[in-house]
């Protein structure tokens, strides 16, 4: 298996540990209520219900805030949710996809459009970004879950296509189509996962430095805030000594 470079794939989520927890809980929500509604409400039948149910108990989110996602689903109250994808060039010629759940597109668009052009971007056409990146799924575990030897066994078993591991963990690629499959085989001999999910990883990376780091990162920290977007995505390549100064 071929290594992932620590910024492979820079993903920038609401959730993030400087955010607040009622954040993460209502994005969480919106996950399993969408899933919900676009398959069956039971997570047994449901894979992409399942896996958003695995990632909200892994935030510990509550049992009964769980149901009551569910439940929303049901009564058709996200009838008038759209799921939206955004594409642009951010600062310092860097691709960005922006993943968006709405009741009301026009205002997400405005919002987006805005943040980029507020930040020297620009906000471009379906696939217009798309194309230098690859859908793939990924499974997240912390250090605890077990040595680089034994992930990557369990990985290649599972039928998994890369692993990265680090002193903060491991994270497992699949392809898009497996995710589920090797989800729950990982589930078998690892335990529960700290995340899973669909990525947006990076073919190629955009090097950045200086101010379009500064610009790029209050751009994502524009979208991040915005309460319909659920993802942000870049092929950032930041170096160690530009994320330093940014956090110090």
């Amino acid at each position: 298996m071929a290594g992932h470079s620590k910024f492979k794939n820079i993903q920038f989520r609401k959730g993030a540990q400087d955010k607040k927890r009622s954040k993460l809980f209502s994005k969480l929500s919106r996950d399993i209520t969408i899933a919900a509604k676009q398959g069956i409400p039971d997570p047994a039948t449901n894979a992409r219900l399942r896996l958003a149910i695995a990632n909200a108990k892994a935030e510990s989110m509550p049992k009964d805030v769980i149901d009551r996602a569910i439940k929303k689903a049901l009564g058709g109250e996200t009838d008038a949710m759209e799921e939206i994808r955004y594409e642009g060039i951010g600062p310092g010629g860097v691709g960005v996809i922006v993943e968006v759940l709405t009741d009301n597109k026009n205002r997400a668009a405005s919002n987006v459009r805005s943040l980029f052009t507020k930040y020297g971007g620009n906000l471009g056409t379906t696939g217009s970004v798309t194309f230098n990146f690859e859908r793939l799924g990924q499974i997240v575990y912390p250090a605890g879950a077990g040595s680089e030897d034994a992930v990557m066994e369990a990985a290649i078993e599972a039928g998994a296509e890369d692993v990265e591991s680090g002193e903060d963990g491991h994270t497992i690629y699949t392809t898009f189509e497996g995710l589920n499959a090797v989800a729950e085989a990982l589930n078998a001999t690892l335990g529960d996962a700290q995340s899973t999910g669909i990525i947006w990883s990076a073919k190629m990376e955009v090097p950045v430095s200086g101010d379009a780091v500064v610009s790029l990162m209050k751009l994502i920290d524009g979208l991040d805030d915005d309460d319909d977007v659920q993802n942000v995505w870049t092929n950032a390549d930041i170096s160690d000594e530009d994320m330093a100064k940014l956090s110090g």
